[in-house]
């Protein structure tokens, strides 16, 4: 089963879906604005995802929050991510040990089909 997180209005996260659907392979969402994801969950992602692939960097949250000016360690960013789920960069699939980040099609369809 392919676990997709993220929030369903985000583009990247529809597209996702799409292709999903499109290749009939079934998926399901959890959306971090109706479920947060667990700072184990988080944790768990890290062992196979470098921070800076997954740590939003570029969202409007980062820069409400004025993340930059706290020039944030990466223990701080880890720990951000676990208090404001919209800083992980969407969409975050896994699917049996993988974890993808992001939506390119091209690497999905190596890594899904």
């Amino acid at each position: 089963m392919i676990k997709v997180y993220g929030i369903k209005n985000c583009d990247s996260v529809k597209k996702a879906l799409k292709f999903f659907k499109a290749h009939n392979l079934e998926c399901e969402l959890q959306d971090f604005k109706s479920q947060s994801v667990s700072c184990d969950k988080i944790a768990f992602w890290l062992e196979s995802v470098e921070l800076k692939t997954i740590f939003n960097a570029k969202s409007a949250t980062y820069r409400n929050l004025k993340l930059k000016e706290k020039k944030l360690t990466p223990n701080e960013q880890a720990d951000f991510l676990c208090k404001e789920n919209l800083l992980i960069k969407r969409p975050v699939v896994e699917f049996g040990d993988k974890i993808v980040v992001g939506y390119d099609e091209d690497n999905y369809k190596g890594v899904f089909l």
